[in-house]
């Protein structure tokens, strides 16, 4: 795998051959590099900025700030604080009628190790494509409108689907953006990503002193204990495309005292959303089963739940087209394939691409690392995030351009509802 990934080391202007043939509008696509070559140091300052301001979910009132000005310097219409605190829309319009192309920017960090998933980039990203296109439909006089949207809250958070549930999606004919990950060099991924269940268990028992008499009392802690390795046998049997992980909580624990509480966080990872759900059944077996065991009783409480990504094949196709006869390559394999997004649910409900994008990493360094940190601001990760930037927007400009690909794109994602059900 090591002589696959691409190394901060490795030399960048190496780059793999390209296709020959025409890409659509090529005449679109002069527009969108020239523009955003033109704006490279300026996205980049931005993407530093918010990269050494990490904020965590719906605390990202500085990003907040800090997108919505630049958008607003570079004229477009900012609704700040919208539908949710650190949310905000830049909306850009041209002519009459025309259709809606939404893009998604990122914004929050992790606990402790910052832009370690490189939201810098995913925000830096949206913001180019919007402005590409802006560029675009300006120049040569191209209808229609672009939406783009500063979605809090990735981390756990489901922003983007509280954002949809608000109607913040309501207008866009298509939704496009993009997600950094460790992967061969100048490679741009159409992986999609794994759906995941978050679940919360509660152990009540009773409190006792541990040494006098510790026959009083149900040790909440030992039934969390017995679950999680409960779990740990369980994942013998589970498919190797399937995921499972937890941690401990509880607050007033002594050693000379019995446990009468602990809580665990879970959170269950499968490709599809009906998979995830038969894998969580077995799970929740494993925290009843601990219950039982060590005489507590417990609270099992099913929370948020991601969808995996679909994506819309009409759109990635284009995307393939342009990224092999202009950039690079394209692979099915890396990108965030075995981590989570609430794009997926996004791509759920309207069509939808979340292309994976590579970036030099060291060994050990993927994602909420800090080696991955480091590697979000460097200056090879900055070029690669506009090259897939470049690609996006020249979909995008197809979306606004193409009516039979427009219908295209809608069908596809009709037969991708069909399947499901």
């Amino acid at each position: 795998m090591s002589d696959v990934v691409w190394r901060p080391e490795d030399d960048p202007k190496i780059r793999p051959p390209l296709q020959e043939g025409q890409v659509y509008r090529p005449d679109i696509l002069n527009v969108i590099e020239t523009t955003l070559d033109g704006l490279s140091r300026e996205l980049r300052a931005l993407s530093l900025d918010i990269h050494d301001h990490p904020e965590l979910k719906f605390e990202e009132k500085y990003a907040h700030d800090a997108y919505t000005a630049f958008m607003e310097k570079h004229g477009f219409t900012v609704t700040k604080n919208y539908l949710l605190e650190t949310a905000w829309v830049a909306t850009y319009t041209h002519g009459q009628g025309g259709r809606v192309l939404g893009v998604n920017s990122e914004m929050d960090a992790l606990p402790g190790i910052g832009h370690a998933c490189g939201h810098n980039l995913i925000g830096i990203s949206g913001v180019a494509v919007a402005l590409a296109a802006k560029a675009a439909m300006e120049r040569l006089d191209i209808d229609g409108k672009v939406v783009l949207l500063g979605t809090p809250a990735e981390e756990g958070g489901f922003g983007k689907v509280m954002l949809y549930e608000k109607g913040a999606y309501d207008e866009m004919d298509v939704c496009l953006m993009c997600h950094p990950a460790p992967g061969p060099r100048h490679s741009i991924s159409l992986s999609g990503c794994l759906a995941i269940s978050r679940i919360t268990v509660e152990y009540h028992g009773h409190t006792a002193h541990a040494g006098l008499s510790p026959w009083e009392g149900q040790n909440a802690l030992d039934a969390a204990v017995l679950a999680y390795n409960n779990v740990s046998l369980l994942r013998q049997q589970i498919k190797p495309t399937h995921r499972v992980h937890g941690i401990f909580e509880g607050k007033d624990w002594a050693p000379n005292i019995i446990p009468d509480h602990a809580i665990m966080q879970w959170l269950v990872r499968a490709p599809t959303t009906s998979e995830m759900e038969d894998t969580r059944k077995r799970v929740v077996s494993c925290f009843e089963a601990a219950a039982l065991a060590s005489g507590c009783k417990v609270q099992i409480t099913i929370g948020s739940v991601g969808n995996e990504i679909t994506q819309n094949k009409a759109l990635g196709d284009e995307l393939a087209d342009v990224v092999l006869k202009r950039y690079g390559a394209i692979d099915y394999d890396w990108g965030i394939k075995s981590a989570s997004t609430d794009f997926g649910n996004i791509s759920y409900l309207m069509p939808g691409l979340h292309p994976g994008f590579s970036i030099p990493t060291i060994p050990d360094g993927g994602n909420h690392t800090t080696g991955f940190t480091e590697a979000a601001r460097s200056e090879a990760s900055h070029d690669a995030c506009l090259v897939v930037s470049k690609a996006l927007a020249s979909v995008g400009m197809r979306v606004l351009t193409d009516e039979a690909f427009l219908q295209k794109v809608k069908d596809t994602f009709e037969e991708d509802k069909k399947l499901r059900a």
